[in-house]
């Protein structure tokens, strides 16, 4: 777990800039398998599971950390696996928000 599993997401509703290049570097540090897209405004992690039930138990639980953090990332997902993008729409570009998430992602990941 890293500090960022202990914080909850704050509501943007825009009106401040997204995260620099370094700042969302630093923050990546404490992610598992996460990338930082070419142009800074996402990151993504892809996630390989044994089979469909396990993939759709992840979803769920990845959905229950959405609505529990009102902070909700893209998905797509196949029979074994699942891409999860997070981004903060209202500022075109990263916020702690999208960090937080997945962190806690990670944290489902790990136990």
């Amino acid at each position: 777990m890293t500090e960022l599993t202990n914080k909850r997401c704050v509501p943007c509703e825009g009106g401040v800039d997204a995260l620099s290049a370094e700042r969302a570097r630093t923050l990546l540090e404490q992610l598992s398998e996460w990338k930082i897209s070419d142009d800074n405004r996402e990151i993504s992690r892809d996630v390989v599971f044994k089979g469909f039930y396990k993939t759709m138990a992840f979803v769920n639980a990845v959905a229950w950390i959405a609505n529990r953090e009102m902070h909700h990332p893209d998905l797509e997902v196949g029979y074994n696996h699942c891409r999860i993008r997070y981004t903060t729409h209202e500022i075109n570009g990263l916020s702690e928000n999208d960090f937080i998430c997945a962190a806690k992602v990670d944290a489902l990941l790990s136990d």
